[in-house]
Formats: C-alpha cells, sequence, structure tokens
C-alpha cells in the first residue's frame, strides 16, 4: 500500500459511499471486482463487511432490548454512530489511509 493510485482511492471511498444508497449491494460488487487488483481496496471491503456484520448485531440487540426500552436510546445511538464512521472511513479511504472502525469484530481478515 505505498504508492496508490487514484482510482484505488476513489475505488476504497465508494464502497463507503456507495454503502447509504445501496447497504451491501454496492460495496460488496466494488470489493469482489477489485479486490484481487488491490490490497488497498480488499482491506477496505474487508472492512466495511466487518462492520455491517458487527452493526447489524448491535442493531438487533438494540431492537430486542426495546423491550425493556433502553433499545429506544441505543438504536438512534447506534445509527448515528454508523453514519459518522461510514464518512470518516470514506474521507480516510480517499486520503489513502488505513481506517478501523470502532468496536467491530474482525470477522474477516
Amino acid at each position: 500500500m505505498d504508492t496508490l493510485s487514484s482510482n484505488e482511492r476513489m475505488l476504497a471511498m465508494a464502497i463507503y459511499i456507495t454503502s447509504f444508497f445501496t447497504t451491501i449491494i454496492g460495496p460488496l460488487l466494488i470489493w469482489l471486482l477489485k479486490k484481487d487488483d488491490s490490497d488497498f481496496i480488499d482491506f477496505h471491503g474487508k472492512e466495511y463487511i466487518n462492520f455491517l456484520i458487527s452493526y447489524t448485531v448491535y442493531s438487533i440487540v438494540a431492537s430486542v432490548l426495546m423491550l425493556i426500552l433502553i433499545g429506544f436510546i441505543l438504536l438512534p445511538i447506534i445509527g448515528i454512530l454508523a453514519f459518522v464512521f461510514t464518512i470518516i472511513a470514506a474521507i480516510k479511504a480517499y486520503n489513502g489511509e488505513i481506517y478501523h472502525f470502532p468496536f467491530v469484530f474482525r470477522v474477516l481478515k
């Protein structure tokens, strides 16, 4: 990941930006089509999938916790964090930086 082309940086950023429109399809397509061409794109694709899995689990747990009312507080917080962390990741990818989402299970390594 020493010298990154602007194409690699744009595609890595596109993984995160497309997630706002197609949560899984857009990022997954970009990652699967370009992961063998670039370690940088492969890293960001895996990082996004790990992020999606983790925050989906957190959202399910928060939804269940709505039965005891705490979920009504947790679910919006999770949504806000997911939105903010996705924007940060897109900016970091465009700048050619590695970004690890906070609170993420590393399912794909």
